[in-house]
């Protein structure tokens, strides 16, 4: 069977930086996504598309095709009440925020003084080049359920309460 849309593909994988640091690893055949749904960053899924059980490959996806280019324009002081009075605010917490669309967003601190805290809503990857080694361990047709909710369900997927 190759990797399609709508097939429910588990991988194992390693994730390092251009300098080599392991940036993530899922080596127990624990991860799985539904094809198609862009469940996994774009340049990914696509050159897995075609693919085969067994099949190895290594990947080099540019930052484009991952989580985007920083945009400086992403970075906002806000006034340092804008944060619970009891949370000592310190450079790296994260925090869900809003955009202006009103999505929900993760925002890392980057700086923090006594009036405002800087936060940046750019992704952490943001122009990271990502290498992948990646063996492609299963590969289903993804049920009903699982498209109709486009993700997947079931051992090592997601679990609805």
């Amino acid at each position: 069977m190759q990797i399609a849309d709508n097939r429910v593909v588990t991988l194992a994988y390693t994730l390092k930086d251009n300098d080599d640091n392991i940036i993530d690893k899922s080596d127990d055949g624990s991860f799985c996504y539904l094809h198609g749904a862009r469940n996994i960053i774009p340049g990914l899924e696509d050159a897995l598309t075609g693919k085969t059980t067994g099949e190895e490959l290594s990947v080099s996806i540019p930052p484009e095709e991952a989580y985007g280019l920083r945009d400086e324009a992403r970075q906002q002081e806000v006034p340092r009440e804008m944060f619970p009075e009891d949370v000592e605010i310190e450079v790296g917490m994260q925090f869900h925020a809003q955009n202006p669309e009103g999505h929900a967003v993760m925002v890392t601190v980057i700086k923090v003084d006594d009036a405002s805290v800087t936060v940046d809503g750019n992704h952490p990857l943001a122009d990271v080049q990502l290498n992948f080694e990646v063996r492609i361990m299963d590969i289903r047709d993804a049920t009903a359920e699982e498209l109709e909710h486009g993700h997947v369900h079931g051992p090592h997927g997601h679990h609805h309460d």
